[in-house]
């Protein structure tokens, strides 16, 4: 019953504070991915990328905060905020989901909320490669998103649990910190599970799941050596994985995965990586050349048996020549994908240049015809 009751607590469907209920209005109406509010500040809305300061709404008085936050958090996680001085939740205004994080800082209490979109977006609708509906297509493996945060990584594992949803029956369970976006069962029986609330972390959550006859799991975010150990366990057990990780490029991604393991144990990881993964993802949003908004550029690393030896040999370095050389597999580099964007009149030069990963690269790439 505590599960049942948290989650009613997060169905808010009004706050005392009219400002704040019209910051929200606001943020929602100019398309805000982001709400800043803190202790004496305006409150700001990152809209497209860019963060701004809203003037015409006054300042947030520590008072009005901490009012706030005893609305919409449940005990257990203000004592968990008490404690700890950080709390990501979630919470829904209306019909509009939000990520929260709480935060201590100098001045008092902050808070950032993202905001969800209420209508999952498909693959093709967030301008991702062709080749990602593949992923959705398999049945076991490790599947990784990977990029910095607030590029999109939650928005593309949701498209791709919405495509197993309404094209398979099957079991998905979500574990999540918090869950973002809510799924309704279509062709699959769906199970979202919230770390804090539901299950104590993400370790245990994929330990119990594979007791719960599952077919897809989806982890909001590989952290630790446990939570790492636990997915490719569960991949190589005959699971669909899905997870984040918080690394640049596919590379990274791999050097990320083996490094968190002790020096006795990485062989072992770099051969069950090579057996498990089925492809990375790594992605940006850039603004957009000549209209408000923003396009998605891709960095896309999969499973070829070149990439297999390499992981499998811990010559990372490599990879990225498997990428060049693979694009009639559907793989390719960012440099690759932010020329492409460029061509196609998406984005600047000058954008596709500061986002490069690798200069001289996108130099080259850019004087070819």
């Amino acid at each position: 019953m505590q599960a049942i009751h948290h989650w009613r607590k997060l169905q808010v469907q009004h706050f005392n504070n009219e400002r704040l209920e019209n910051l929200i209005k606001k943020a929602i109406e100019d398309g805000a991915s982001d709400i800043h509010l803190s202790s004496g500040n305006f409150p700001a809305l990152r809209v497209h990328g860019e963060l701004d300061y809203i003037e015409e709404f006054d300042k947030f008085s520590r008072e009005d905060l901490e009012k706030f936050i005893s609305e919409i958090l449940t005990q257990s996680q203000l004592e968990r905020f008490t404690r700890t001085g950080d709390l990501d939740f979630a919470f829904t205004y209306e019909t509009q989901r939000f990520r929260g994080s709480l935060y201590r800082e100098m001045q008092g209490v902050s808070l950032t909320f993202r905001l969800i979109p209420s209508i999952i977006r498909s693959l093709d609708e967030l301008g991702l490669p062709e080749t990602l509906k593949t992923i959705s297509g398999k049945h076991r493996g490790l599947f990784l998103t990977t990029g910095p945060t607030g590029h999109g990584k939650s928005s593309t594992l949701a498209a791709l649990v919405s495509e197993i949803n309404h094209t398979r029956k099957c079991h998905i369970v979500t574990i999540e910190d918090p869950i973002e976006y809510v799924h309704t069962p279509a062709m699959a029986v769906i199970h979202q599970r919230e770390v804090g609330s539901d299950t104590e972390n993400f370790a245990s959550g994929i330990r119990h799941v594979l007791r719960q006859d599952p077919d897809v799991i989806l982890i909001g975010e590989m952290r630790d050596l446990e939570t790492i150990s636990a997915a490719v366990t569960a991949a190589e057990t005959g699971h669909l994985v899905l997870g984040t990780l918080h690394t640049q490029d596919a590379s990274q991604s791999i050097e990320r995965i083996v490094d968190v393991f002790p020096p006795h144990q990485q062989n072992q990881i770099r051969l069950q990586l090579a057996y498990t993964l089925i492809g990375i993802c790594s992605q940006q949003l850039l603004p957009a050349a000549n209209i408000k908004g923003r396009y998605c550029a891709t960095e896309v690393l999969l499973s070829t048996p070149a990439v297999r030896s390499n992981i499998r040999e811990g010559k990372t370095a490599s990879l990225r020549n498997s990428m060049l050389t693979g694009m009639s597999t559907g793989m390719h580099t960012m440099e690759q994908d932010l020329v492409r964007l460029y061509r196609n009149g998406s984005i600047s030069k000058a954008t596709a240049k500061s986002y490069a990963y690798d200069q001289p690269e996108i130099d080259r790439l850019l004087m070819m015809n």
